[in-house]
C-alpha cells in the first residue's frame, strides 16, 4: 500500500499548487479539506491554465497595468495607469531636484547635459535587466541564505564587468565627439559606478518589498529606475564638479 501522498489543502493558494506540481513532477493531485477528505482532484490541465494567468498578470504587474485587459474602456484603463504613473511623476521630481543641485556646474560645460542621460539610461535598463531575473525568485522560494548571498556577488560582479565595458565605449564615444580624454574619464567613471549599483539595486529592491509582504512585481520598476537615475547623476555630475574644479 502507498502512504506516501501529495496533497492540496483546498484553501491553499494556487500558485503554492502549481509549485507542487512542478517541485514532484505531478500529473494530478487529491485536494483534501481541514480533516484531510478528499474533495477534489487538480489536474495538469487546471495546472497549466494557473500558471498562464499567473505569469500573463506579473507582466503586466512588472509595467504598473495591474489585471488591465485589451478589452478594457478608455476610462477603465486610464484608472488603472495613473496611480503608478503618479508615483513615477513624484520619483522624477525628486531625481530632478538632484539635477538642480548641480545646475552651476551644468552651465559652465553643457556637455554634461548632453552626456547625463546615457549613464541615467544604461543604469535603468541593467537595474531593470536584473530585476526581472530577481522578481520571480521569492515567489517560486528559489532564493535560500547561500543562493541569495552568490546571486548579490554575481550581480555586483555583472555590474562591474558591464560598467568596465561600457566605460571604455562611451569614454571612447565621448573622446571623438567632444575632443575630451578627461571627460571621457569621467563619464566612464560614472557608467561603473551606475551599473554596479543598478544590478545591486535590481536585486535588493524586490526582496525588501517582499520581506514587507509587497508583491515585487508591482513597484519594483519605479523604485530601480529611480536609484539609478538619482545614482546616475549625482555620480556623473559630483565626478564632474571635482574633477574639473567647476563647484
Amino acid at each position: 500500500m502507498n502512504t506516501n501522498f501529495v496533497l492540496v489543502d483546498a484553501n491553499e493558494d494556487r500558485e503554492e499548487a502549481a509549485r507542487d506540481f512542478e517541485r514532484y513532477d505531478l500529473v494530478e493531485v487529491g485536494v483534501v479539506d481541514e480533516s484531510k477528505r478528499l474533495v477534489g482532484v487538480l489536474t495538469i490541465d487546471d495546472i497549466v491554465d494557473v500558471i498562464h494567468e499567473e505569469a500573463d498578470e506579473d507582466i503586466k504587474l512588472l509595467a504598473g497595468v495591474g489585471d488591465e485587459d485589451i478589452s478594457d474602456t478608455t476610462i477603465d484603463t486610464v484608472r488603472s495607469r495613473v496611480p503608478w504613473l503618479v508615483v513615477n511623476l513624484f520619483t522624477a521630481v525628486a531625481v530632478s531636484y538632484v539635477i538642480g543641485m548641480f545646475d552651476g556646474t551644468i552651465e559652465q560645460m553643457v556637455a554634461l547635459a548632453v552626456l547625463m542621460p546615457i549613464v541615467a539610461s544604461m543604469g535603468g535598463n541593467a537595474g531593470t535587466q536584473t530585476m526581472t531575473v530577481t522578481v520571480r525568485a521569492p515567489a517560486m522560494r528559489e532564493l535560500d541564505g547561500r543562493r541569495l548571498r552568490r546571486l548579490i556577488t554575481r550581480e555586483m560582479v555583472v555590474g562591474l564587468a558591464n560598467g568596465v565595458i561600457f566605460a571604455v565605449l562611451i569614454g571612447l564615444v565621448t573622446r571623438l565627439r567632444f575632443g575630451n580624454y578627461e571627460l571621457g574619464g569621467v563619464i566612464g567613471l560614472a557608467m561603473v559606478i551606475n551599473l554596479i549599483v543598478a544590478g545591486t539595486a535590481g536585486i535588493l529592491i524586490p526582496l525588501a518589498l517582499d520581506k514587507l509582504k509587497a508583491d515585487p512585481a508591482i513597484a519594483s520598476a519605479v523604485f530601480v529606475t529611480t536609484i539609478t537615475d538619482t545614482v546616475g547623476f549625482f555620480a556623473f555630475l559630483g565626478i564632474a564638479g571635482l574633477w574639473f574644479g567647476l563647484f
